[in-house]
């Protein structure tokens, strides 16, 4: 996976970045029998469960850097100061090349954060990861959705609970436009397409994409796909489409491409400040929105991080410069259909302090933690949305938290890398350039051995 082509946190531009937790956040009570002097204060009593572990270390792996590890290392500072456990994570943008490395070296951290369950997968059947403790299993089924734990569930046996989270199912556009237009954020499929076409006979383009991205350009169009296929089939059939049960050329598959095709290769529709359809091929991802800011797009389909793309000085808001709405369901009576993506906390080592910050890591204490440090979103409902200060975190929250929504992991990462970051993402390159859904889908469906 081209970990630098699809940023896995939901960041933005509108974020608090404060409310740091204090260096003597656990205060100065009496030793104990861990060692740790702060563990019998008042502010230390959340993290009882975890105590008898002082002076150990855990070592953490991931592909989380600068400014974002930051703030992770302040979400747990107070639960090392009340523990006595050190924690000491290394982020790296050669994350998923060197993991597998490491582990099969026998140099593998304590834990690391993977955002691939095909990764997961890898390492579970060649032995080199932990079962997750009775603990972590029970902390996770309380505070996640069966939805999200499958994920990191092999053969049966849970590996570790989701750390951060973002959704993709979103419609970026201007509140200011649509204000003045007098266009009304659509609520179904339906209405979406009904506004796309006044929006077209106004003399606006109402939509705008780009699937450029380097070594991984087409993985946005992946990406729509996959929404789209969750809006039209069952969740059933999704999940038999991303193990390869039904073949990538499946008429059901085809529904969902050619459906996607009546915005992405419509050229009344697109593509608003750049060209034609085929200008989507050659448009960077990052750019892709952009031109909603000076009205010649009304909607962009992108996920939740999309929000640190925007120029700066954007506003991020409801009521500000540009916001995001829920890509609408086809069928409203099949639920609320999301598709997402994140980490999960796996371990590589079963000793208590392991097990005991894998658990932490789980719990509603080090969500609330994280969130309040700023720009954050994660499916864990003990996250309290007082604590989500970002305007479209706290919308991902929502989507995350409401018992309607059934949630799916990103297609293309539950696929082999060759199918998923390989012909996947280079077949729908071909198909906005105009190559037929039929031979797109045949030539992906002969590439997965």
């Amino acid at each position: 996976m081209a970990i630098f082509a699809r940023p896995r946190q939901a960041l933005a531009i509108v974020g608090a970045v404060g409310l740091a937790l204090s260096a003597t956040a656990c205060g100065t009570g009496s030793s104990n029998d861990s060692g740790n002097n702060n563990a019998d204060s008042a502010e230390c009593a959340p993290y009882e469960k975890y105590q008898g572990h002082s002076g150990k270390k855990v070592s953490i792996y991931s592909s989380i850097r600068e400014i974002e590890a930051d703030r992770l290392d302040e979400s747990w500072k107070q639960f090392e100061e009340c523990t006595g456990i050190s924690v000491d994570h290394e982020g790296s943008g050669e994350f998923e090349a060197q993991l597998p490395v490491r582990a099969d070296g026998g140099n593998a951290p304590d834990i690391a954060f993977i955002p691939q369950p095909g990764l997961i997968e890898r390492f579970a059947e060649r032995g080199q990861i932990k079962a997750a403790s009775a603990d972590t299993k029970a902390m996770a089924e309380q505070n996640y959705p069966a939805d999200w734990l499958k994920y990191s569930t092999v053969g049966g046996t849970f590996y570790g609970a989701p750390l951060g989270s973002n959704v993709k199912s979103f419609v970026w556009y201007s509140p200011k436009m649509f204000q003045e237009k007098g266009w009304t954020v659509p609520t179904t499929w339906d209405e979406m397409i009904k506004l796309s076409d006044t929006i077209a006979d106004s003399g606006t383009k109402p939509w705008c994409a780009g699937i450029e991205s380097g070594e991984a350009t087409g993985w946005p169009a992946t990406d729509w796909i996959e929404d789209v296929m969750l809006r039209t089939q069952t969740p059933e059939v999704y999940d038999q489409w991303t193990t390869h049960e039904i073949p990538f050329n499946d008429p059901r598959v085809a529904e969902a491409l050619d459906r996607a095709g009546t915005i992405l290769k419509n050229e009344k529709y697109v593509n608003g400040g750049f060209g034609g359809v085929r200008s989507i091929a050659t448009t960077a991802f990052q750019e892709a929105g952009v031109p909603i800011t000076a009205g010649k797009c009304a909607m962009h389909r992108q996920a939740s991080f999309y929000a640190n793309q925007w120029p700066q000085g954007t506003r991020v808001a409801e009521d500000g410069d540009v916001f995001a709405f829920y890509f609408p369901a086809i069928d409203p009576a099949r639920g609320k259909p999301v598709l997402g993506g994140g980490e999960f906390v796996v371990a590589f080592a079963d000793r208590p302090e392991v097990q005991a910050v894998q658990t932490y890591l789980a719990s509603g204490e080090h969500a609330n933690s994280r969130a309040k440090i700023g720009d954050w979103v994660s499916a864990n409902n003990k996250l309290d949305l007082a604590n989500v200060s970002n305007p479209i975190d706290k919308l991902s929250v929502e989507i995350l938290q409401d018992d309607s929504s059934v949630f799916r992991f990103d297609g293309s990462d539950l696929m082999p890398a060759a199918v998923g970051q390989g012909t996947f993402w280079k077949g729908m390159v071909d198909w906005i350039n105009g190559r037929d859904t039929a031979t797109v889908l045949q030539g992906i469906e002969s590439s997965w051995k």
